[in-house]
């Protein structure tokens, strides 16, 4: 039998596939690679939700998930032959800390620039997480196809 926790997370992976779907048709991808960017978006909530079950820890959840994502879109472009970009943009999307920019500027508005300052600072550093793990994955892709030309 499915536990409530079980059923929550199915539920968060299947709403990010079906926002991040949205986001593909927003950002005007066609054909089958909706299916494959709706995918992504699935697959980085999904990993963040479990690594930050099994870690406890935010950033090393963020940096894991964005960084299988990154791969994720690095083999997806080469198959799909488009961008690497429109993999990874649609796949990291879920992470993004929307709600930490809305709760510091709520925060601000109220006079309250302690918690605020607070917000914003772990604002930054996922939303610096999620950057360096692109940069870390894009390198090491980059390394790697220049291996691949020399052999």
């Amino acid at each position: 039998m499915i536990s409530a926790v079980n059923h929550l997370w199915l539920m968060q992976v299947i709403f990010g596939a079906i926002a991040i779907l949205g986001f593909s048709i927003r950002s005007n991808i066609k054909g089958s690679i909706l299916i494959f960017t709706s995918l992504g978006g699935a697959l980085c909530w999904g990993l963040y939700l479990m690594f930050l079950a099994g870690t406890s820890s935010l950033l090393l959840s963020v940096f894991l998930s964005a960084a299988v994502v990154c791969i994720y879109g690095e083999l997806m472009a080469r198959a799909y032959k488009v961008p690497v970009s429109v993999f990874v943009i649609c796949g990291i999307i879920p992470l993004v800390p929307g709600s930490g920019l809305y709760y510091t500027m709520i925060a601000y508005i109220e006079g309250n620039i302690v918690d605020a300052m607070t917000k914003m600072g772990q604002t930054l550093m996922i939303a610096g997480t999620i950057s360096v793990a692109i940069a870390v994955v894009s390198s090491l892709a980059n390394i790697f196809k220049t291996m691949l030309r020399r052999f």
